[in-house]
């Protein structure tokens, strides 16, 4: 067999080509998760779960990015061996370029608008997140479950993909960025002793501390901070807490539960819509009698 005709058939070249194109992508990708994981711990974060965010959105990032370089000089090594005139290609592709780039600045706001976030660190993959304004015309928000230069993906709690382009969200809402807060309103009844309910409230919050599988997560109990309102039937009070990213919902979940059995032991109801009637036969049959 002749290789020397072997290595020189075009068939031969590309696929030598696009398997060299294929390890170099998947070399790429397991060399820029190390450098970015090597990168990540020099840098100090709140919790390891904000690091493994940051490292894990960076990484897919660059990892996106040479990818599309590598295979597009592959494409341009395989358009070689067909013996395509790639000056040609490039003008052509010059002008072009000019012509959609007219009509491609909203793309080119996503990509711009993608490197702020990565570069800010406005939200990572994992954060719960709030997408609104500009293009968005609704409220969109869901866990972030990729991030490119151009799009980011949200995942809400029904199940629902959200693609949302970069450039688009004006106001970003990140919901688990360093820590997260449980805030909870609380209708009592007006005989209720104020000072007994803030008592067991804040009782109730120290007990959590003593659940280990609780107090991992918690960074300031979950205490009465102050009476918020008084509404038609009840007296609003609500409390408050510190939490890790993503955790107030369980905890505040958990918290209710533990309250509701507190309050019923120590006697404190909690209010409820109620219709008061006032009846006026008491009084026509005095005017009768009259």
């Amino acid at each position: 067999m002749d290789w020397n005709v072997f290595f020189s058939h075009p068939l031969t070249q590309i696929a030598i080509i696009a398997v060299v194109s294929y390890v170099l992508h998947r070399l790429s990708s397991s060399i820029l998760s190390s450098f970015v994981r090597r990168i990540m711990a020099r840098h100090r974060f709140e919790t390891k779960a904000d690091r493994d965010k940051q490292e894990q959105t960076v990484a897919r990032i660059f990892q996106a990015t040479a990818a599309i370089v590598i295979w597009l000089i592959g494409a341009g090594a395989i358009l070689s061996v067909l013996n395509f005139d790639i000056s040609k290609i490039a003008a052509g592709a010059g002008f072009f370029g000019i012509v959609v780039g007219l009509g491609a600045q909203a793309t080119i706001r996503d990509y711009l608008a993608g490197i702020f976030i990565l570069l800010e660190g406005q939200y990572r993959i994992g954060d719960i997140v709030t997408l609104n304004g500009g293009g968005v015309s609704q409220e969109t928000s869901g866990v972030v479950e990729d991030i490119t230069l151009r799009i980011t993906k949200l995942r809400d709690l029904d199940g629902t993909l959200n693609i949302v382009r970069n450039g688009e969200a004006s106001i970003i809402t990140n919901r688990t960025y360093k820590y997260s807060s449980v805030v909870i309103d609380i209708g009592v009844t007006y005989d209720s002793d104020i000072d007994e309910v803030e008592e067991v409230m804040n009782t109730v919050g120290k007990e959590m501390l003593k659940d280990s599988a609780l107090v991992k997560e918690i960074r300031e109990p979950i205490h009465f901070l102050r009476v918020d309102a008084f509404a038609e039937s009840a007296v609003i009070v609500k409390a408050l807490g510190v939490v890790t990213p993503a955790k107030q919902w369980d905890l505040a979940g958990a918290y209710r539960r533990r309250l509701l059995k507190a309050f019923k032991k120590a006697g404190i109801e909690i209010a409820y819509p109620q219709l008061v009637l006032h009846s006026d036969s008491a009084k026509d049959s005095v005017s009768k009698k009259q």
